[in-house]
């Protein structure tokens, strides 16, 4: 069913916990370093005012936490593929990175599935969730092998004449569901709300039984989906958003006489704490809330499907910029900095759902020491509300230092938003160099102003006045 199978007899039980505060103190450590490094080694300075920075050892960490999470827990035997969102970190590099980590990929459109693709990602590794799938992506899938929740029934339809008569697909096939068990604290990353977009609605009318009907039908539909949420959605919220879809495989299962479902598609949405360097919920402890809430889950019927994005890589990513300039406006400090909306889209505009910590640097990219200073940090884009933090506390920033926005590894810096075409930081990543020092190697090039020009029809520049030439009278 999977590439891997990650089942520990020995450790069956033992839930650890691997964020300890000593490893966040580590990685708080190699993020001052690399800071320091990026300086010295010339990525960051008066031509290389913004930069993203991802710490591989972070990384690499967090994916053999996940997966020992889930270790402990699973029956041996069971097939588990933790799948990554894609749209956490569409950098092919980073995909590359967590395949050898061991971890798959989730991919939610035709580029992150080429990305996927792109890093080496075997296609029995890779799963396709979309709630707009055209008839060419399904058809892709199908022919890589690749597996593909239908979110809706007529995306179902569309796999009927896909499969034929055979009904033998290579693709492992499910259906999404939404369980409509409530949102969190961010609406917008609550996915099992009343009125969702995502999956079959299961407490409409009618709804429940189409999709028992559904499975009936189709012998090859083995897999289930949901997906809770992410950001603002509670461990117990979660829980029960597994809860509700492994009891309706059980009762499919029950009602059409055959272990038909034998895989679920969990998704992921374990919340960042953004608060603090600590890794909170860890993955230990959703994996013991799960055995707790759904012991069945882990008792060796159902393979596991989990699909993490921000919780494997938030932590380990930092966008840090050169401070331009410094001025005061009644009685207020403001640090105006090379980062703004363009890599913090979601924070600029909803600063109160997602509010970032700064961390303060000096001219030579060391931790600036002093006493705080209330004052704005604010980025390059042309209206007043492009802030980085408002009213911060922070050591009195000064012209030529850096701000660093911290647990940006996960839809930031990868997920630029041209603003006045801001053209799109490099980004890099770094590792101990084995000689007391830091190495980083080269993620994404940091965008070209020509490059901001051929983006933007720069090849077509008299396009539209030939148009409107041609067509006049």
């Amino acid at each position: 069913m999977f590439g891997w199978k990650y089942t520990n007899a020995d450790r069956r039980g033992e839930v650890v916990d691997h964020d300890t505060d000593g490893e966040a103190q580590e990685r708080a450590a190699r993020r001052d370093e690399a800071v320091r490094a990026a300086v010295e080694q010339g990525l960051l300075g008066p031509d290389a005012a913004v930069v993203g920075l991802l710490d591989v050892t972070g990384i690499r960490e967090s994916a053999a936490a996940l997966r020992a999470a889930f270790d402990a827990v699973v029956a041996p035997g069971t097939p588990v593929l933790h799948a990554f969102a894609v749209k956490a970190s569409p950098l092919v590099p980073v995909l590359r990175l967590l395949h050898e980590a061991g971890i798959g990929a989730e991919v939610a459109s035709p580029g992150e599935l080429a990305l996927a693709r792109a890093a080496g990602l075997p296609p029995r590794n890779t799963v396709l969730d979309s709630p707009a799938k055209t008839p060419a992506e399904l058809r892709e899938a199908l022919e890589l092998g690749v597996a593909v929740n239908a979110d809706n029934p007529q995306e179902l339809d569309r796999l009927d004449a896909l499969v034929g008569p055979a009904a033998a697909p290579r693709s492992p096939l499910g259906i999404r569901v939404n369980p409509q068990i409530g949102g969190g604290s961010i609406g917008a990353t609550s996915t099992a709300t009343e009125t969702s977009k995502f999956g079959v609605a299961l407490r409409d009318e009618g709804a429940r039984e189409w999709v028992v009907r559904a499975y009936a039908d189709r012998p090859w539909l083995t897999r289930l989906h949901a997906h809770t949420g992410s950001q603002g959605i509670p461990l117990s919220l979660l829980a029960r958003g597994v809860a509700e879809t492994y009891a309706l495989a059980e009762e499919i299962n029950a009602r059409i006489g055959r272990r038909q479902i034998d895989t679920l598609d969990i998704g992921g949405g374990l919340p960042v704490n953004f608060e603090g360097e600590a890794t909170a919920p860890t993955y230990a402890q959703y994996a013991r809330t799960l055995r707790e809430e759904v012991p069945g889950l882990f008792d060796g019927r159902y393979g596991i499907v989990t699909e993490f994005g921000r919780s494997l890589l938030a932590k380990h990513g930092t966008v840090v910029a050169r401070v331009e300039y410094t001025k005061s406006s009644g009685g207020r400090r403001i640090a105006v900095t090379h980062a703004g909306v363009q890599v913090a889209t979601r924070t600029v505009y909803a600063p109160g759902a997602w509010p970032l910590r700064i961390a303060a640097y000096d001219t030579k990219g060391r931790p600036k020491p002093g006493p705080e200073v209330t004052q704005d940090v604010a980025g390059p884009a042309c209206f007043s509300g492009d802030l980085l933090a408002e009213g911060r506390a922070l050591p009195l920033l000064e012209q030529g230092d850096y701000a660093a926005a911290l647990d940006t590894g996960a839809y930031y810096f990868a997920h630029h938003y041209a603003y006045n075409s801001l053209a799109r930081p490099g980004i890099h990543g770094f590792a101990p160099d084995g000689s007391g020092g830091v190495a980083f190697a080269t993620v994404r090039e940091p965008q070209t102003v020509a490059e901001v020009v051929a983006e933007s029809g720069g090849a077509h520049a008299s396009a539209l006045t030939t148009l409107s030439t041609s067509g006049s009278r």
